[in-house]
């Protein structure tokens, strides 16, 4: 039975479909592409059983699924508002509510909810129609919408296309938490295909191919017509030596070797940070294998005491459910044979079940091991000090030569073949043996799908990498030499989220359909490039985090420093800290601060502007903003710098705030100062709330003032720049300061919204007596 089938706008499917070349593509084959994306989405939580499944939260880092379920409906919106392609929201509450995820920086935050634990979802009928009141817009807009081939970054189908492959990134995403859900929870809905257990042949070998070296480049081409994120592009050309990588992805059955040596207990085979994590999560085996030991679950909320790990998930047969027959392939064995695994040594039960999309079955030994990075490092240090994941180079080396250059189009792609011959699509709901597909030209299998690789590699942009205005935030947040990079896709990889270009990114200890390869260093070769940030992040509230620059030498790996190709962590120093503070509390009270301050009261009340509220995007170390509260009753300060705020911050606490300088040495002495700063005893401290954003999203309120003055040291001001006219009041004003406005299409985007009151240049005091000039535009919506 199954009870959640109303949370279907459209119709019921099981498959992806192949993705669209933005060539020659028509507005039928976008609206077929949409559909198809949509329903999809929708129709994995007909697997839930009941609606109070959609506000339980399935992993302790993550949200309730109710939260899933309408996200993608709300990034549509938000999306095509920015591309101008939507005029009018559809329900801004939940564009507001649906749009942020949580901050899943801390893997041991445990309740990390951005809206907090008790928060109330609304209900899931109000969700389902937010979501058919989408696809109607969506679907309408696409019909009446002109348009002009081929869809490049520059066009604003683009934002469409941007749409439709962020919902199949969350097909993927929901999949997995959906798995992790408690089995009492979910049903396996109509027509869902696990792929068979086995093939004829068992997997007992994982042999090593030697891959000769040679010269790579990785990055995906601007002009490729496709649709695209934007890490994909840029280009790096590596020099690799010949090293050796295993046939296969690493098996289930290869991991119970490492599990019963005890490798999940001994503390050598990991990194500082994995062993970290280990040692919170208690893990005993892979997270989708169960066992009877009661391990402890990694749900969240009502959920945090659920166990998967049960005596009742093996005391079923298989025969108890449905028999899966499909076409591809053999069904799975029979639970009480030998087949497919290992059992105890009284022959009633084996050793470990999996936890699948919906349902607990026989374990399938050739299937690939799904693990974190963390995992897969234990075990490569297990199998010996040579071994180790393969890199980020390598992993393009092993795709072969038979798809060709980029040059020859979508051809050059898997992903956009008919017959790909490989496991993703969702061609099956499960992971697959690992042989159950053909070897590439060079031996290797499953090279695309299955499910996605672990490298070594720290997660960067590539050289010329440039963030999408529609989608600053989308990676560069990341790009902190805490985040693992993944390659190849999976079986729930759908669209371009597994083409030869993807490049995906998480935590080190998330989970996603994921697994790895071994590989070694050939004695002699030399050593394969690997890339590490170097950058130092500094994390709003717990300062500069150690992180691994470097791996053992003896696994043959050559690091690559490589600086953080988000521009933004460069200015977590603190002599631009320093500089910061210089300029918004320097000169005895007349600077920059009060300067800006008294300009913008001085405006506001030339055209009229109530004095209740105001937004200041780039409120630095806070010295704006608290000149401002002076006169305005609320002043929202948002900044994405964390040493800035983490200084604005204190100083409304403290009302002071201290800055050791860094040490000064000479042949003589060696000194050390001390900046500090401070508010007045009457500044009106409980005024103020300070945000950290990497844009302007819908939870920053309208206001009577909107002040934006960090253009120019942002990566991406049109990013900035686009929202402006949602987030000020009809009788209000925006400020902006700035040279950038006019000298690019920064404004004629604005006047489409707004119109120019003022031009002016604006002198201020930087602080440190010199007086310095700038522009001033001032700006108030079209009636």
């Amino acid at each position: 039975m199954m009870a959640t089938t109303h949370v279907l706008t459209g119709k019921y499917r099981t498959t992806g479909m192949a993705p669209l070349d933005l060539s020659s593509c028509s507005k039928g084959d976008i609206l077929k592409y949409f559909e198809a994306s949509y329903d999809l989405n929708e129709s994995l939580f007909v697997g839930l059983k009941d609606e109070e499944a959609f506000y339980k939260c399935p992993d302790r880092l993550r949200l309730p699924l109710i939260f899933y379920y309408a996200h993608t409906a709300t990034v549509y919106v938000n999306k095509l508002m920015l591309a101008g392609l939507m005029t009018q929201r559809v329900n801004l509450h939940f564009e507001t509510m649906f749009e942020l995820g949580v901050d899943e920086m801390s893997w041991d935050d445990t309740e990390n909810y951005r809206m907090g634990g008790s928060f109330q979802w609304p209900p899931l009928a109000e969700a389902v129609e937010f979501r058919r009141l989408v696809r109607n817009r969506v679907r309408q807009l696409i019909e009446d919408t002109p348009l002009q081939l081929p869809i490049t970054q520059d066009s604003p189908w683009w934002a469409v296309m941007m749409g439709v492959e962020h919902e199949k990134i969350h097909i993927e995403t929901s999949s997995v938490l959906i798995r992790q859900m408690p089995i009492t929870m979910v049903t396996t809905p109509p027509k869902w295909k696990y792929a068979p257990a086995s093939t004829d042949t068992t997997i007992q070998e994982n042999p090593l191919i030697q891959m000769e070296g040679g010269e790579v480049t990785i990055g995906k081409p601007r002009d490729f017509p496709s649709y695209g994120w934007c890490m994909e592009y840029g280009q790096r050309t590596f020099k690799v030596p010949t090293f050796e990588a295993s046939k296969f992805k690493v098996t289930n059955r290869e991991i119970l070797q490492f599990v019963k040596a005890g490798g999940y207990e001994n503390s050598s085979y990991w990194t500082k940070e994995g062993w970290t994590w280990q040692s919170f999560r208690q893990l005993r085996h892979p997270v989708f294998w169960v066992c009877t030991k009661g391990c402890k679950s990694g749900c969240g909320a009502a959920l945090s005491s659920h166990s998967h790990c049960l005596p009742e998930y093996f005391t079923t047969t298989y025969s108890d459910k449905e028999i899966r027959q499909n076409s591809n392939g053999p069904q799975h064995g029979d639970l009480n044979g030998t087949r497919n695994g290992p059992q105890n040594g009284d022959g009633c039960l084996p050793d470990f079940r999996l936890r699948v999309m919906f349902d607990v079955i026989e374990m399938p030994w050739d299937w690939p091991a799904v693990v974190n990075y963390h995992e897969a490092r234990a075990f490569c240090a297990w199998k010996g000090s040579e071994f180790r994941m393969l890199t980020e180079a390598e992993f393009n080396m092993i795709q072969g030569g038979a798809l060709g250059a980029p040059s020859k189009g979508v051809t050059s792609d898997p992903v956009f073949h008919k017959d790909p011959q490989a496991n993703f699509r969702l061609t099956f709901g499960s992971s697959s043996p690992v042989d159950l597909y053909p070897a590439n030209d060079l031996g290797f299998h499953d090279v695309y799908g299955n499910v996605w690789e672990w490298v070594e590699d720290h997660f960067n942009g590539l050289p010329g990498y440039k963030q999408h205005h529609l989608y600053d935030d989308y990676a560069f947040p990341f790009m902190d030499g805490r985040h693992g990079l993944m390659l190849g896709g999976s079986w729930a990889s759908d669209g371009t989220y597994n083409s030869r270009f993807s490049r995906s990114y998480f935590r080190r200890h998330f989970y996603q359909h994921a697994g790895f390869r071994v590989a070694r260093t050939l004695p002699g070769a030399g050593k394969s490039p690997v890339v590490m940030v170097n950058t130092d992040v500094y994390i709003l509230g717990a300062g500069v985090e150690e992180k691994q620059l470097t791996v053992p030498e003896t696994v043959g790996l050559e690091v690559v420093p490589m600086a953080s190709t988000n521009k933004q962590f460069h200015q977590e120093t603190e002599e631009q800290l320093a500089a910061m503070l210089a300029l918004q509390y320097g000169n005895s009270g007349q600077n920059y601060s009060k300067d800006l301050a008294d300009f913008c009261v001085e405006k506001a009340n030339l055209y009229g502007c109530p004095l209740q509220n105001v937004v200041q995007l780039g409120c630095g170390t806070g010295g704006v903003v608290y000149q401002l509260a002076r006169t305005y009753k609320e002043v929202i300060g948002l900044d994405y710098c964390a040493r800035f705020l983490d200084a604005a911050i204190t100083l409304q606490k403290n009302r002071e705030f201290h800055l050791p300088r860094a040490v000064t040495k000479t042949e003589k002495s060696m000194t050390k100062d001390v900046i500090t700063v401070s508010i007045p005893a009457d500044m009106q401290r409980n005024r103020l709330t300070f945000k950290q954003m990497t844009w302007v999203p819908n939870e920053i309120p309208k206001a009577n003032l909107v002040l934006l003055d960090f253009l120019d040291r942002v990566n991406n001001p049109k990013a900035w720049w686009l929202r402006l006219w949602e987030i000020v009041t009809d009788n209000g004003i925006v400020v902006v300061i700035s040279q950038k406005v006019g000298k690019d299409e920064l404004a004629a985007d604005l006047n489409k919204k707004m119109d120019l009151l003022d031009e002016q240049e604006f002198q201020f005091n930087n602080g440190q007596g010199q007086t310095e000039i700038t522009m001033a535009t001032i700006w108030k919506l079209r009636v």
